[in-house]
């Protein structure tokens, strides 16, 4: 199961689980935090509607939470672009030893 690949991406490339399983992961946990962000939201637009003076100052832990939330999504994004990256990278270059064409060896010579 280690190394089981899943292929049809569309052009032919194939993934690896562990991979895969990075993607899921990440996706999972953004989801997560962005669940916990739409209650954050919600509790702030209750405490700012009440005018009360100790739910606006709650506000500001809050929108500090929401913030940082914010960002721990922004860097599992990059964490996910990132480990695309490598494993098209990966797979480009497995294509590559085995005699595959780059994409941009498609180009057609000209007759003389």
């Amino acid at each position: 199961m280690e190394d089981e690949t899943y292929s049809g991406l569309g052009n032919g490339g194939e993934i690896d689980t562990k991979v895969v399983q990075t993607f899921q992961k990440n996706f999972v946990q953004v989801q997560n935090i962005l669940d916990q962000n739409k209650l954050l939201i919600n509790e702030i637009n209750q405490n700012h509607e009440t005018k009360i003076p100790d739910n606006l100052t709650r506000n500001v832990g809050l929108i500090r939470e929401l913030n940082n939330n914010i960002r721990r999504v922004v860097d599992l994004y990059a964490d996910l672009s990132t480990s695309y990256t490598k494993s098209m990278d990966a797979s480009s270059s497995d294509g590559d030893s085995n005699g595959a064409m780059k994409s941009g060896g498609n180009k057609r010579n000209r007759p003389a």
